[in-house]
């Protein structure tokens, strides 16, 4: 919510200055009144006063957005052992998950990603298939796989694992040529 909330707030902050800036140009162009005749009005002046305070408090929040540290994204996966600390890599886990999801047959160009969750992760695996095999036994096998295989070689709980069947690619038919 606060990223649609933000995104919101700067599409208005990116208008308001670029209403402002055309409106520089053509007031720095003459092809506009000074802002002296402009501004006799004590509702006018109100109202640009208003505008800039709001202006003002928008740079301030982009400019925290800014320089704040990201914390949604995550780099490593931290256990604790009773010898010491333990950081497993996502890209190790993408990996892993690569590895075993290969073993299963006719599975092809494999994509994996990763969500960390408070239950554990959560896998979503992309795969091409080849023509011939079932998808419902194949992907089954690849869950399986992926899950079993995550959990003994890392020790990390494995919420979910699901797969996405991108495309289904059919072997070239050769055939021979009778002369």
């Amino acid at each position: 919510m606060a990223k649609i909330l933000d995104r919101l707030l700067l599409f208005i902050y990116s208008l308001s200055i670029g209403v402002i800036c055309v409106f520089a140009i053509l007031l720095m162009s003459d092809l506009v009144p000074s802002p002296d005749e402009l501004l006799n009005t004590a509702e006018l002046q109100l109202t640009v006063i208003v505008a800039a305070v709001i202006l003002f408090l928008l740079s301030i929040r982009f400019f925290y957005i800014s320089i704040r540290p990201d914390r949604t994204h995550v780099h490593s996966i931290d256990q604790r052992t009773e010898f010491g600390d333990i950081q497993i890599s996502v890209e190790t886990i993408e990996n892993l998950c690569l590895k075993a999801a290969s073993r299963v047959r006719g599975v092809k160009d494999l994509k994996a990603r990763i969500h960390v969750t408070e239950a554990g992760l959560e896998i979503m695996i992309r795969a091409v298939v080849d023509g011939d095999v079932s998808i419902p036994a194949m992907t089954t096998d690849v869950q399986k796989q992926v899950h079993d295989h995550l959990q003994e070689t890392t020790g990390i709980p494995v919420s979910n694992v699901a797969v996405y069947i991108a495309n289904v690619a059919h072997a070239p038919v050769i055939k021979s040529r009778v002369e």
